[in-house]
């Protein structure tokens, strides 16, 4: 893993802070790149009482065993991504020691926790837009009704295969992309919003 001096964002190239927008809000659709995150890949047996008490102790809240919700703490989270895994996402400074903490709770036990830092960046994509954005290129069903707050999926968005998480009612969504299909997300992003008027912004 590089060192965190080392790092560069996955969508440097493109020059977003030069493009930050002074005055989004006649805009439809708000676009940042979320930066300063860490992320912990997680899987154990959730029908094992010691497995999520163990994790418990460690995150400080309980994982989430319905399938797509997500649970939070102060600073982290964690998305559920199928019967046995899950993404814990964390502060830069903070995810070597939550993933010791997961090691150290969970020693012993059928269970995997492995650091995977920024190997998926994060889009998030706000606004009262958003959400006709995604629909342009995702098969899944974001009626309010359906998804909402603390529910995320994995899915593909245009030619991305994606997780997207809803954040809060406004609607903000994150959307964790591999580093690789960064850009061409990004891009696809802001001229599937363009009908709306897209503003870059600072996350």
């Amino acid at each position: 893993m590089a060192e965190t001096y080392q790092r560069q964002g996955a969508l440097a190239a493109l020059g977003l802070e030069a493009r930050i927008t002074r005055d989004p809000l006649s805009a439809g659709v708000l676009l940042s790149e979320q930066t300063g995150l860490d992320q912990i890949n997680l899987r154990g047996d959730p029908s094992a009482a010691a497995f999520l008490q163990g994790a418990r102790n460690a995150l400080g809240y309980a994982l989430p065993v319905e399938a797509n919700t997500v649970s939070a703490g102060s600073s982290s989270r964690a998305l559920w991504l199928g019967p046995n895994e899950w993404l814990v996402v964390a502060p830069l400074g903070e995810s070597a020691g939550l993933a010791g903490a997961l090691r150290g709770a969970l020693g012993g036990q059928h269970a995997a926790v492995n650091e995977i830092g920024d190997a998926r960046m994060v889009i998030s994509l706000k606004g009262k837009n958003s959400r006709e954005v995604i629909m342009k290129g995702c098969p899944l069903d974001l009626h309010p009704g359906t998804f909402g707050p603390m529910r995320c999926a994995q899915s593909r968005l245009a030619k991305a295969n994606v997780i997207i998480e809803q954040r809060d009612d406004q609607p903000s969504y994150d959307l964790y992309v591999m580093r690789s299909f960064a850009r061409y997300l990004w891009q696809w992003l802001e001229d599937a919003g363009r009908e709306y008027g897209v503003a870059i912004v600072r996350s």
